[in-house]
């Protein structure tokens, strides 16, 4: 029996397979070390009145300029409060990243941040955060900004804002709120430049406590 046909039908699927996706120019893929999920499937109890439309799906690729590199690893970190229920400050830029119980830090009630001093001031291409991951939560009024001042007066960029109502009092944001996955979340600065960024959140659908487990920032090291 002639192979022909059986090996023309395997050049058309071939043909017909999609091709990965191509960095644009000058740009490469940010490849990031990801935790463990601690939970499968799509949360359908939560409700929010801004929340984003829940897919399931896993983030896309996500490109940067050729030479980005991790800016914040063991940087020093502040926070509004300087005193954690749970856990140590320096635990945000560790490195460790998993969902379970010793890997986070937990902050009183009522909006707080957080903020990363990464020593210099650099255009940044991507800035990730991990709140407490292992259940299925939204973190209230996630706010995050750059500036070159370490106490946000001045030269602020706002990155990204989910305060719908401003009952953090930073002003309202345009962003959804999102369920907390092992991935992180993944904001874009633009190229923003700044010595220093900050995250804000208030309480969570679970509880009125702010947990963070890791935040990564990346940009161009001169």
């Amino acid at each position: 029996m002639s192979q022909r046909p059986l090996v023309l039908s395997l050049l058309l699927v071939l043909a017909l397979a999609p091709v990965g996706a191509q960095a644009p120019a000058g740009k490469e893929e940010l490849k990031l070390k990801l935790p463990k999920p601690m939970f499968v499937g799509t949360p359908t109890n939560i409700r929010s009145p801004n929340l984003e439309k829940v897919t399931g799906k896993s983030r896309a690729p996500f490109y940067v300029p050729t030479g980005t590199v991790l800016l914040s690893a063991k940087k020093k970190v502040t926070s509004s409060d300087n005193a954690p229920v749970i856990g140590e400050l320096d635990m945000i830029t560790d490195g460790q990243k998993d969902g379970g119980d010793g890997f986070f830090v937990e902050l009183g009630p009522m909006p707080q941040w957080v903020q990363v001093d990464l020593g210099v001031s650099r255009p940044l291409y991507a800035i990730l955060l991990w709140h407490f991951h292992s259940q299925a939560r939204v973190y209230r009024d996630v706010v995050v900004q750059v500036s070159d001042d370490a106490n946000f007066k001045t030269g602020v960029t706002t990155v990204f804002n989910n305060d719908h109502d401003n009952s953090a009092k930073l002003g309202a944001g345009p962003d959804k709120e999102y369920i907390e996955v092992a991935e992180g979340r993944l904001f874009d600065p633009k190229g923003a430049k700044g010595r220093y960024v900050r995250l804000y959140s208030n309480g969570n659908t679970t509880n009125d406590l702010i947990h963070y487990v890791e935040v990564e920032v990346y940009g161009l090291p001169k």
